[in-house]
């Protein structure tokens, strides 16, 4: 009965051998599914992320492009406001000139006494528009500055010292810290 058992055994260790090889194989089908799966998980996944990175890429281009043109847009119409403050003094001028037309009837001098006032308010608004946008006027009280003041002659001056300016030909005009314009001054040389 021995052998019988030992058969039996040596059958029972057989078939246990195949099924564990039935089961190995299976597994390792089951395991290469697993890893294609987690390949096609993972190449979406990369597809997606680079979906992501391409679309965030065009974002940044073109918000660089819009950035940039609307760089150029102010640069181009940064004075923009300053020239309409400068339509009401133009306005003055041409008023100044349509009433010198229409009053041939009046006299000289009232028509000139208008002028003049029409004049001396295109100045005054011409200030008021300088003034909104920080233009000055070059201050030629004192000793001559040359980087604000432009030294056109030298006179002799008995109510002034040497190097101080005796009279303003030119008004100088600055922006803020910047000199737009010189002014031309005369000054005392002894």
């Amino acid at each position: 009965m021995s052998d019988k058992q030992e058969e039996l055994n040596n059958e029972e260790v057989v078939q246990n051998e195949e099924v564990q090889k039935e089961s190995n194989v299976e597994q390792n089908e089951s395991s290469e599914m697993t890893a294609d799966e987690k390949i096609a998980e993972l190449e979406a996944k990369l597809k997606e992320s680079e979906d992501k990175y391409f679309r965030v890429h065009a974002d940044f281009e073109n918000i660089k492009k819009r950035l940039e043109k609307e760089k150029y847009q102010a640069i181009d119409y940064a004075s923009e406001k300053f020239a309409k403050d400068l339509l009401a003094p133009i306005d003055t001028l041409e008023m100044a000139l349509a009433a010198e037309e229409t009053s041939k009837e009046v006299p000289s001098e009232e028509l000139l006494s208008k002028l003049k006032e029409g004049v001396e308010l295109t100045i005054k608004n011409f200030y008021s528009a300088f003034d909104k946008h920080d233009i000055t006027i070059v201050d030629t009280d004192g000793e001559f500055d040359p980087n604000y003041h432009n030294a056109v002659m030298q006179v002799d001056s008995a109510d002034h010292e040497d190097g101080q300016i005796v009279q303003v030909m030119q008004k100088g005009y600055k922006f803020k810290d910047r000199l737009l314009r010189p002014a031309m001054v005369s000054i005392c040389k002894k």
